[in-house]
This record gives C-alpha cells, sequence and structure tokens, in this order.
C-alpha cells in the first residue's frame, strides 16, 4: 500500500535525538529543547519549521521525502546491498554495520542514521530502492558472459551513443549523465539524458509564476554476467529498445553488435491449477505464509475467443474460487478449456513488526508474470518455481489463443 508523505508526520515518526542531529547539521533550531519535547508530538518542532524561508524548506523537506521512502524493508535491503559493496574487503565492519542497523527499533531509524552517519552509502541505496519499485523491464539474454566496463571512456562513450541517438531521433537528449553501481553480481547504470524543455506551474517565494526548466528522462540498465543477460527500464517509443541494448553492447561490454536473440518460446503451464488440491511449495523462512488462487480465467480450445473467468473472495475460504469450478463442472466440459490466466492472492511478511501483507501475483498465459524483480518478487517466483508453476518450453501450444 501507498504511504503518504507529510512533514509533519515524518517528524512524528522520527525519534528527536536524531531530528535534533540533523537540524544541528543545518545549523537550524539551536534554541529548540528536543530533549523536552515528547516523542511523537513535534508540534513546537513544526510551528518553527513553518517560519523558516520557503526555499530553506523545500531543499530539506526532498531531503526528507527520500528518507522516508527508504524508511521500509526495501529501502533497509538496498542500503544493506550498497554497504555489501563498499565493505567487501572488511567483512567484520559489515556485519558490524548490520547488526547496528537491525538493532535499531524502526526502518525510520536506520535509514535517518544511514544518512547521517554513512551518508557515502546513501547515493547507491537510493538508486537501488528506485529500481526495485520499476515495472515493464525488457530483457536480454543470449550475450556473452563479459565483465562490464565501468571506465570513464566506456561511460562516456555510452553517454555519447544514447545523446547522439535521442537527438538526432526525437530532438532532444543534448546532455546526458550516467552513474554505475555494483550490487551482488549485478552491474547498474542509471542513465539521465536530458529531456524536452518544460514549463512548471510554481509557487516561488510567495509569488505563483510559471518557470521553464530541463528535466532528465530515465534510463536503466541491470547487467547479470553470470547470466549473460541485460534488463532495460526505459519509459518510451518501443522502437528504441533493441538501439539502447545495442549501445550498452558496443561501450559497456565491447561488442561490434549485439548477439540474436531467439524468441522465448517457454510458457507457464497452468493446469495444475485446477486441481482443488493443488499445493503451493515455499520455504519456512521465506516469510510467506499463504498462497490462495482467488481467480482463474478458462480459454476455450475450440471457439477462439471464449473465455470464462472465475472470481471468488479466497480471505476466508481458499477453496471458494473451486467451489465455483464444482458448479460448473456439470454444464462445462473442462477437458475443452485452457487455464490461460490465474490471480494469486499470497501472504507474506515483510516486516516483523507488522502483519503480513497481501500480494496480488498474476500469470498470464504464455509467460507474462506481474511480479517484480524485489525482494518479496523474488521469493514468490522461487515459490511459483518450487510449486511446478514455471517457465517451460511447450510440449503442446493450446489450440485457441489467450
Amino acid at each position: 500500500m501507498a504511504r503518504h508523505y507529510s512533514t509533519r508526520d515524518f517528524f512524528r515518526q522520527m525519534p528527536n535525538a536524531l531530528l535534533a542531529r540533523y537540524f544541528q547539521g543545518q545549523g537550524l533550531f539551536g534554541n529548540l529543547d528536543f530533549a523536552a519535547m515528547k516523542e511523537g508530538k513535534p508540534d513546537e518542532l513544526f510551528s518553527a519549521w513553518l517560519t523558516l524561508p520557503d526555499s530553506q524548506r523545500q531543499v530539506m523537506d526532498v531531503k526528507f521525502q527520500e528518507i522516508f521512502e527508504m524508511s521500509r524493508e526495501k529501502g533497509f535491503r538496498a542500503i544493506i546491498d550498497e554497504a555489501t559493496w563498499h565493505m567487501d574487503e572488511e567483512p567484520d565492519a559489515l556485519v558490524s554495520f548490520i547488526e547496528m542497523l537491525s538493532a535499531l527499533s524502526n526502518h525510520y531509524e536506520r535509514a535517518m542514521i544511514t544518512y547521517l552517519d554513512h551518508n557515502i552509502l546513501w547515493r547507491g541505496a537510493t538508486l537501488f530502492y528506485h529500481a526495485d519499485t520499476l515495472t515493464y523491464w525488457r530483457k536480454r539474454k543470449h550475450l556473452p558472459h563479459r565483465a562490464a566496463a565501468v571506465d570513464e571512456a566506456s561511460l562516456k562513450q555510452l553517454s555519447d551513443l544514447i545523446r547522439y541517438y535521442f537527438h538526432h531521433t526525437e530532438g532532444r537528449g543534448r546532455n546526458c549523465f550516467i552513474e554505475p553501481f555494483r550490487r551482488g553480481e549485478l552491474d547498474y547504470f542509471f542513465a539521465y539524458p536530458e529531456d524536452y524543455s518544460q514549463q512548471s506551474i510554481e509557487w516561488v517565494n510567495g509569488e505563483f509564476d510559471r518557470r521553464p526548466h530541463n528535466p532528465a528522462f530515465e534510463v536503466v540498465y541491470v547487467y547479470s554476467q553470470k547470466e549473460g543477460s541485460l534488463d532495460l527500464n526505459f519509459r518510451g517509443s518501443y522502437k528504441a529498445i533493441e538501439p539502447l541494448q545495442g549501445m550498452f553492447a558496443q561501450a559497456i561490454l565491447k561488442l561490434d553488435g549485439l548477439p540474436p536473440d531467439p524468441k522465448d518460446e517457454r510458457v507457464y503451464d497452468l493446469t495444475p491449477l485446477l486441481q482443488k488440491d493443488f499445493n503451493f511449495i515455499y520455504d519456512a523462512g521465506s516469510g510467506i505464509e499463504r498462497v490462495t488462487v482467488k481467480k482463474l480465467r478458462l480459454s476455450s480450445r475450440v471457439i477462439k475467443g471464449d473465455r470464462i473467468t472465475l472470481e471468488a473472495d479466497s480471505s476466508d475460504n481458499a477453496e471458494a474460487v473451486y467451489d465455483l469450478l464444482d458448479e460448473i463442472k456439470s454444464a462445462l466440459d473442462l477437458s475443452m478449456y485452457n487455464v490461460t490466466q490465474a490471480e494469486l492472492a499470497a501472504s507474506v511478511v515483510t516486516d516483523a513488526y507488522k502483519p503480513a501483507k497481501t500480494v496480488t501475483v498474476r500469470i498470464t498465459y504464455p509467460n507474462s508474470c506481474s511480479l517484480k524483480y524485489d525482494e518479496v518478487g523474488l521469493k514468490l517466483r522461487a515459490m511459483l518455481e518450487a510449486s511446478g508453476i514455471e517457465l517451460k518450453e511447450p510440449a503442446e501450444a493450446p489450440e485457441a489463443e489467450a
């Protein structure tokens, strides 16, 4: 569930001692007795905050929103991933760092302590968290297992290729900035080409005005040398996908061109989900408490386009969908239908201090899955594979398309 940010609520969630440290670093509120304020009751601080000039508050508010976003399990994992790279040659220091953060009472404290005391980790951690929230990734396989080049010349080459492409095809991209990061066995590249000029409606020092500015758009690469694969996230024209992959291959992998990428013919076999006694398999330590089927879509093998969708509330009755299925079995020959979509409800513990949350998993024939590649998504993908619901080479294609 999305969380709403407000400055007052941020002050309520953050311990007074950490707020005092932050504002002390900004040279502000030296006369305010943070120790005397009741925790979770920052009225005096908020009143003082409102007296600051707009320009001063805006700069800090942007940073507070960043800390707020990192104050959750995904943010904590991203911090650990970035720390793992920085402390690769200091395993004892890494263990101590993780133990120190883990001992804190909540993710708000973990995020603020990292920002204040380990700021070298902050940029990479926030970018990893951001990448974990992105959807619509495009994967390219069958790349050689070469190490990614991250030297200045290679990054400039990639930047120049991206600039040239967008400038000559779309009239934007005059400048481009690239940041590389290492996360476990993966190489991340965040590219920021210059977008079209825009005009925004803003309040500036109490004056209402329209101001032109030059924003950046985003291209994110995630390369796995081990798998020989490249994931690309770009919200723009589909025809730019392969050129952007080719630029990466040329500048970072030093290839003359993209290797052939045979179409992935693997499919999800959802037929086992028709069985009421089907069991989902997952590790006890995964945080997954329960997985139920709440929706099945059946597509006719005889008449293309004919579909039947069964949907039920499985929160109290795990077999609710199957009860519906039993009701229609007498009227339908289910052997004439394929399961072309399934929707699952997975109860997953993501924070030891909070109740389990429900994650919806939508799997659609032939090979579409709604799960992201964040920590929860990877656990649920592992559950699907262990349960036999993974991508496989098709034994026989359905007679009617989904």
